[in-house]
């Protein structure tokens, strides 16, 4: 018997949560559509990108970054 692959490994699974995530920042931050959001290579790219939409200090970003990544990453 084979062990079920392993929901990281599903590409729907992959794409679902990165869809909410994509929604999930456009939430917070409305200046970015969901395609916007979408586009963001990495954590760093998405901190970069409030810090200059937002005029925002960069450690704020980044704690506001990693409060709504809570451990997911891109």
């Amino acid at each position: 018997m084979t062990s079920p692959t392993p929901a990281a490994a599903n590409p729907t699974t992959i794409e679902a949560t990165r869809h909410a995530l994509s929604k999930d920042i456009h939430t917070k931050w409305n200046k970015f559509s969901e395609t916007d959001a979408a586009a963001f290579k990495n954590r760093d790219d998405l901190v970069t990108q409030v810090v200059s939409k937002y005029g925002m200090d960069k450690a704020i970003a980044q704690r506001d970054v990693d409060a709504l990544l809570k451990g997911r990453s891109f």
